[in-house]
């Protein structure tokens, strides 16, 4: 059987595209296996939000090469759809696709290499099949025109389309009932998901409302949202519903005004802060995280320590810090890089070190109390998984708890915000799940996600 290895960069909707690219390969026969393995495919999704991450897309096209240099090398997502714009290639690349057509990359390489399909790969490179997700991403949009002044996505992902309600409700059944627990609805732009862009008739609200009603389904986690797309509605439906997990991922920027406008970005620091407040008002433990800019072009010291003001104030529950690197296409690229790289490093540290405060102060408010815990990352006798409200906790478990939810008593918390914690089970209920419980493998196909 041939064998192919897939890798991600990037967001939850590269996630969900590769995934589904790897239910192409497999469904056609192809074994999958890990991207530093020899393969006859290798699949990178790339991205292209940082100059950091176009040179990991780079890199990772030239080491599949040199693992195997007769191996079909494709490269999809956002760098790929940029080295296209340009005329340009990438070294070590065998097929570069477009955003369009990235959910036709089985299609493409066998249009390319149609022998590949009788190869005959050795099989000790392969790794065991994935028979259960616990969690599942779901893309439900694409496409964003805010165009941002530091943002590429307007340019690799053009057009703003949502699913069909009913094609999401049919993967959410089908995903239940593969064990899937928790599903993660996510999409470039997911807060503008709504009937003018092809929903079938839902917003956004009434979508995760169906999602969360499915049968099987604990969890319905939303992916990061632009904060002038949560709607009163959306907060009712969080505030409503207890399988909706009570944490927003509230991509922010920046807390300084003058550098929010330099950003294009279409709010205020107070209207965020109200956002916040309004959630935290309507929803019990409701974690909110985001994303901050360091070192975009404009920013001195004192908007600097306006934006460390900003996050200590609000107490992000989890932060992605980035130094800000100029995106070709963008308004950000046109203006002057002013602010150093020495400069931003230290900018960067700053910041990190105040959310990484404001990261433990939220887990260790929760020290003591028992939280439900969905159970993941099985390995060493050591359980891993995620409470409703995002927070990372690690405990001492059987494996025949995997893909379920536990209840967990929080008693530490580590330098990163993660937990460590006990698990509250009598002796008779780990019995009945020792002996009633399917004992599925777990996922071992890695997705690589930076």
């Amino acid at each position: 059987m041939p064998v192919a290895a897939l890798t991600t960069l990037g967001c939850k909707v590269n996630q969900y595209e590769t995934e589904r690219i790897a239910e192409d390969f497999a469904a056609a026969g192809f074994v999958l296996t890990d991207f530093d393995a020899p393969a006859d495919v290798y699949v990178i999704n790339s991205c292209s939000v940082t100059a950091a991450a176009d040179k990991k897309s780079r890199y990772l096209a030239r080491k599949a090469s040199r693992t195997n240099p007769n191996a079909v090398v494709v490269m999809t997502g956002c760098h790929s759809q940029q080295v296209l714009d340009h005329g340009e290639w990438v070294e070590g690349a065998t097929l570069l696709i477009d955003n369009e057509d990235k959910l036709r990359v089985f299609e493409k390489v066998i249009e390319f290499a149609p022998e590949i399909l009788s190869y005959s790969s050795s099989p000790a490179t392969v790794l065991p099949a994935r028979e259960r997700r616990t969690r599942a991403t779901l893309k439900v949009q694409d496409g964003c025109t805010h165009f941002c002044g530091f943002c590429q996505i307007p340019f690799t992902r053009k057009v703003k389309v949502s699913r069909h309600w009913e094609e999401i409700i049919a993967e959410t059944h089908a995903l239940a009932e593969s064990g899937t627990r928790e599903i993660i609805v996510t999409g470039v732009c997911v807060g503008a998901y709504d009937e003018a862009t092809g929903s079938g008739g839902p917003d956004l609200a009434q979508l995760l409302l169906k999602v969360a009603d499915v049968p099987g389904i604990a969890r319905v986690r939303l992916s990061s949202i632009q904060p002038i797309e949560v709607s009163d509605a959306l907060i009712a439906a969080f505030a409503s519903h207890a399988n909706l997990c009570p944490h927003l991922h509230l991509s922010c920027q920046s807390g300084d005004d003058t550098i929010l406008r330099a950003m294009n970005r279409p709010y205020d620091a107070a209207f965020y802060k109200e956002l916040v407040r309004k959630l935290r008002a309507a929803v019990p433990d409701v974690a909110i995280t985001t994303d901050l800019i360091v070192g975009y072009p404009g920013e001195s010291e004192a908007l600097h320590q306006n934006t460390l003001a900003f996050a200590r104030e609000l107490g992000f529950q989890k932060t992605h810090c980035f130094r800000y690197s100029p995106r070709d296409k963008t308004y950000g690229a046109t203006l002057k890089d002013d602010v150093s790289d020495d400069v931003k490093k230290q900018r960067h540290a700053e910041l990190q070190a105040v959310v990484d405060a404001s990261n433990r102060a939220f887990t260790e408010g929760y020290l003591g109390q028992t939280l439900s815990v969905l159970v993941e990352h099985p390995e060493g006798g050591t359980l891993t998984g995620f409470t409703p409200n995002y927070i990372k906790v690690r405990f001492a478990g059987p494996v025949a708890l995997y893909g379920e939810l536990v209840p967990v008593r929080l008693d530490a918390v580590g330098n990163d915000g993660s937990a460590t914690g006990t698990l509250q089970l009598t002796g008779a209920e780990l019995e009945y799940y020792q002996a009633h419980v399917p004992r599925p493998k777990f996922q071992s196909l890695a997705m690589m996600v930076e």
